[in-house]
């Protein structure tokens, strides 16, 4: 399943949109229930069933989500879930009970609606760069198109009502994935943290809650959802996000005047491994790709589109690997494989 997606770059990673250099992307996720169903956490398959069947029915009515596809993803093998986490069309969460789950993904695949995750449905758009009113737009257009087909379950005194009580009132997590090497390497990036927990967001790792952080990748969230409203959450994501990127440009500039030479040596060195290696793992091509965006941002290297960067990051990762060379591979041979499409890349 899904090479037809898995053959099109994710739009989220073209590195066309705002501060592309410094944020990946966007995305803006709606946690929504139906009105009189047990809570997907709950509910035995009877009711998870029913909750799909209603989703099938809306899709099939409206023209809008015509333009979508929807899928059962109830015992799909481990290369095509995982490929969709990869993809960041459904959440690691997700694949811990896929019994009567499916997943929606918008003709432009920036689009995709989780069913029976931790609720009834998560409805998520995901953009490239800092576009949080854009992102929230799309994910707007698909949340009022699937609320006018099914009643959602909503409190007039507490908001959309969730499994989850930290997601009760509007359901809305917007977040950012950001890349924030000079923070890291002036060894300034433990304070920021503190500073943006203390400013009521999250900082998570590079597939969202108990997650790793990889390639100094960081996704920066709010964890309030109650009392707030939307243009109030998403006015606090950009607010913190440009403190977060005019901090990250101190350290990189810190970085040009104090340590010049071996930044250099550590970009062109990443280069080098990157262009010539014969084997490597997944952790040693992010944490690569790292020291090299950061070059292309400080302008060292000159030669090398940002989306190709990001190309060679979701390629090699281990289900998109598989589903690129159309076989299926052991430990070993995806290392090298992924070496294999790492210099294709950026011959």
């Amino acid at each position: 399943m899904f090479e037809e997606i898995a053959k099109t770059q994710a739009g989220w990673l073209s590195g066309d949109g705002e501060e592309s250099l410094v944020v990946l992307s966007s995305r803006i996720r709606l946690a929504r229930n139906i009105a009189g169903m047990k809570f997907p956490t709950s509910a035995d398959r009877k009711t998870r069933e029913k909750v799909l069947e209603y989703f099938d029915s809306a899709v099939e009515r409206s023209d809008f989500l015509n333009g979508g596809k929807f899928y059962r993803i109830e015992g799909v093998d481990d290369a095509d879930s995982n490929f969709l986490v990869e993809r960041h069309l459904i959440s690691p969460t997700m694949l811990m009970n896929l019994q009567s789950c499916g997943v929606y993904i918008g003709s432009d695949r920036d689009v995709s609606i989780m069913v029976n995750e931790e609720d009834h449905l998560r409805i998520q758009a995901i953009t490239t760069g800092f576009e949080m009113d854009r992102t929230m737009e799309q994910a707007a257009q698909f949340d009022n198109e699937v609320g006018r087909l099914l009643e959602y379950d909503y409190d007039s005194d507490f908001g959309f009502l969730t499994a989850c009580p930290t997601n009760v009132g509007t359901g809305l997590r917007a977040s950012v994935l950001i890349h924030l090497p000079g923070l890291v390497l002036t060894r300034e990036i433990d304070s920021m943290i503190q500073k943006i927990n203390k400013m009521g967001l999250a900082v998570r790792g590079f597939y969202g809650e108990g997650t790793d952080v990889l390639g100094n990748l960081f996704q920066i969230s709010n964890q309030r959802t109650l009392g707030k409203s939307e243009p109030d959450i998403l006015e606090d994501i950009e607010r913190v996000t440009r403190i977060i990127i005019s901090d990250e440009a101190v350290a990189r500039d810190r970085l040009k005047e104090e340590a010049f030479d071996h930044i250099c040596d550590k970009i062109w060195r990443a280069y080098g491994i990157l262009k010539y290696a014969k084997v490597l793992s997944s952790d040693e091509v992010m944490n690569l790709l790292s020291a090299v965006r950061l070059g292309v941002a400080m302008g060292i290297i000159d030669f090398l589109p940002i989306s190709i960067i990001n190309e060679i990051l979701l390629l090699s990762q281990p289900a998109h690997l598989v589903k690129y060379y159309e076989k299926d591979l052991n430990p070993e041979e995806r290392d090298v494989l992924r070496a294999t499409m790492v210099r294709e890349k950026l011959s």
